[in-house]
């Protein structure tokens, strides 16, 4: 039977393991007689007080107690019978948190706003960079508090700060084992001043808001009944406000006690008290003021 390696389907991608983590994978193979397992890195034999390798007639196991960083790297598992031969690939990772970020520097303080610029960690730790958390303290409180969280960029503007406060800033490094064990703490401290302003009033064009009278609403034509007082509506605009004159078949009404004329926000009303069939006829209202004149009419009969 000839030689071959079943490779199980999680190590056919890179092994991932943390420093201090044990490390023991079964990889199964098959062949007929027993075949001879050779573990090899670098076409060099692997190292044995490091790594333990034991092989039954179906399997090889390799194990290393606790793993450092100097085990990453690709091992070649060999399964031979006589001429013939069966390879596989094992890729280890073995990944720890990585360094802090270098050379924080605080760039700029504006308003309420702070902008911070650093550069990626020196290590990082055999696993790519996820991100950064960025922190800020008060002087007043002490306390750090979490600005921004998987920062993927190596600067950030932090916006929102509260006037009167001084404030301090640091940055973890994050990769897949986990955040830094210390943080880079930028050197300056920023202070948010209040801004002085001086209230500019907005200028407004000055409108010229004088008007001759216009009806916006005529008079209607009515008709009543003897006895029943009865009115008259119709509304005005202009400025200064128009005067009002009521005329009954062109003669002004003057003060007589059967009418009541009235103005009220723009609205002119006539009431005719109790009105007789001698007051019916045409009505004029006439609006007067500095720019001009404007009129409208109806009939009133009185049945």
């Amino acid at each position: 039977e000839l030689p071959k390696i079943r490779m199980p389907r999680h190590l056919r991608e890179t092994y991932v393991r943390r420093v201090g983590d044990a490390v023991n994978i079964m990889i199964p193979f098959q062949g007929k007689p027993q075949p001879e397992v050779t573990w090899t890195k670098g076409d060099q034999p692997v190292d044995t007080s490091r790594i333990n390798i034991r092989n039954t007639a179906t399997d090889t196991i390799f194990y290393i107690r606790q793993a450092q960083r100097a085990d990453s790297g690709k091992y070649e598992l060999s399964v031979r019978i006589d001429g013939a031969e069966d390879k596989a690939t094992l890729d280890i990772r073995v990944i720890e948190p990585p360094g802090p970020p270098q050379n924080l520097k605080l760039v700029d303080v504006w308003g309420f706003n702070v902008a911070l610029e650093w550069a990626p960690p020196a290590d990082n730790g055999n696993s790519d960079i996820k991100g950064y958390r960025v922190q800020k303290s008060d002087k007043k409180s002490g306390k750090w508090f979490t600005v921004l969280e998987r920062c993927t960029r190596t600067s950030c503007t932090i916006s929102d700060l509260i006037i009167g406060n001084t404030y301090s800033f640091r940055v973890y490094s994050e990769n897949a084992c986990g955040m830094s064990d210390s943080a880079a703490v930028a050197s300056g401290v920023a202070h948010i001043e209040k801004t002085k302003t001086t209230y500019q009033p907005e200028k407004i064009p000055q409108r010229d808001m004088m008007e001759p009278p216009k009806f916006t609403q005529p008079l209607t034509d009515r008709a009543t009944t003897r006895g029943y007082s009865t009115h008259l509506f119709c509304s005005v605009r202009g400025f200064p406000q128009p005067k009002i004159i009521w005329l009954k078949n062109q003669m002004e009404i003057r003060e007589d006690p059967k009418y009541i004329a009235m103005i009220e926000q723009g609205v002119c009303s006539l009431e005719i008290r109790k009105p007789g069939p001698f007051d019916g006829g045409v009505y004029t209202c006439k609006a007067v003021n500095p720019l001009g004149e404007a009129s409208v009419d109806c009939r009133l009969d009185v049945k």
